[in-house]
């Protein structure tokens, strides 16, 4: 879970500066600051709740009842904790490309969305696996 976190304030942190600076650019226009922006701010989010899910699977009965699985709970630990991670910041970097067009035209917002969603496909795909992996 913490490196998935990791990944979410990172992601969460890149999408937040353009949505701020998006909203600045609305103001200093004299238009209204589009609130549908914080979408693209709290995205990458999510992705802690992927890893926090499947950290709950880790202390499940099974899994602690062979010790000897142990590096292969690690192995797949770590990976899926990245996969979600690496999800997650680009998640934030698409937002923030998102926003920032999305502030300047008033346009687009949809399509611009899809794109995130793309993003959090890659962290939906390695949580479930991940728990496939596991059982």
């Amino acid at each position: 879970m913490g490196i998935s976190a990791v990944g979410s304030a990172i992601g969460i942190g890149i999408a937040g500066q353009s949505v701020i600076g998006a909203w600045k650019k609305c103001y200093i226009a004299n238009r209204p600051a589009p609130m549908t922006l914080l979408a693209f701010g709290g995205a990458p989010l999510t992705q802690t709740f992927y890893g926090f899910i499947l950290g709950l699977l880790f202390m499940k009965p099974a899994a602690l009842a062979n010790p000897e699985l142990g590096s292969l709970y690690l192995g797949i630990g770590l990976a899926s904790g990245f996969a979600i991670a690496f999800s997650a910041i680009a998640q934030g970097k698409a937002g923030a490309s998102g926003a920032d067009a999305a502030g300047e035209t008033g346009k687009g917002f949809v399509n611009y969305m899809m794109i995130v969603g793309i993003c959090e496909t890659v962290a939906i795909f390695a949580m479930v696996l991940s728990m496939i992996s596991l059982s």
